[in-house]
């Protein structure tokens, strides 16, 4: 059957609608993305095919464009739309964090560098630029890499630092292996930041490392 020959309060459109996105399932939320599904297929159905391939909506919206396309194959549109969705939600708080002007927790700031960095599949190292009173200044993915490095040039994060005006920095960067646990080069080259941007009087707060786990914080260790 199809969904549009469902009662109306069960079709994930009009239950959005009238009850909230609260009251549906990730499968029907997931629908409303997909669109419309395929000969023998609702789009719940798809949606919940891909749920259960993949383990959960984490995974799936971290796999890689090419692998949505050959596993779930639900074509470039739909992809293309799921894509656009977490692209979204990235910007939405990027946009929020500069609206707020502060991340008001050590428990925010990993949450949001979570979002930012989790998904991808190449390390990215970021940084979280601060003034004096440790209020948002600006969020920046300044380095982008491979599947397992990352070249970091301290020169460019103290050019960019002091363009941004900030009084201090967090670092950030992901590994896509998915285990956060620090490498000794990790541990090299935040110190060598430290030492650069004390030159010019900026404090190193923090460096966290992103997996599939709680990000692992330099600070906390206290290799800071």
């Amino acid at each position: 059957m199809r969904i549009r020959d469902w009662p109306a309060a069960e079709r994930p459109r009009e239950k959005l609608l009238i009850q909230g996105p609260g009251a549906l399932s990730t499968a029907e939320l997931l629908a409303l993305l997909i669109g419309h599904g395929r000969e023998g297929l609702t789009a719940v159905d798809m949606a919940r095919q891909a749920l259960q391939h993949y383990g959960g909506i984490r995974d799936l919206l971290d796999a890689p464009l090419e692998d949505l396309l050959l596993r779930v194959n639900w074509g470039p549109a739909r992809v293309a739309r799921l894509h656009a969705a977490v692209e979204l939600s990235r910007r939405y708080l990027s946009e929020s964090l500069s609206r707020q002007g502060k991340l008001t927790s050590p428990a925010a700031t990993r949450e949001f560098l979570r979002a930012q960095l989790r998904g991808y599949d190449h390390e990215v190292f970021a940084v979280l630029y601060l003034d004096n009173q440790h209020r948002v200044i600006a969020f920046e993915e300044l380095f982008r890499g491979t599947l397992d490095s990352c070249s970091i040039h301290p020169r460019e994060v103290v050019k960019r630092s002091l363009a941004q005006r900030a009084g201090a920095v967090i670092f950030a960067h992901n590994h896509p292996s998915g285990v956060a646990e620090p490498s000794a080069a990790d541990r090299h080259i935040t110190q060598r930041l430290k030492t650069a941007l004390e030159l010019v009087e900026v404090r190193t707060l923090d460096h966290l490392v992103i997996g599939d786990g709680e990000p692992v914080s330099f600070a906390e260790r206290g290799w800071l």
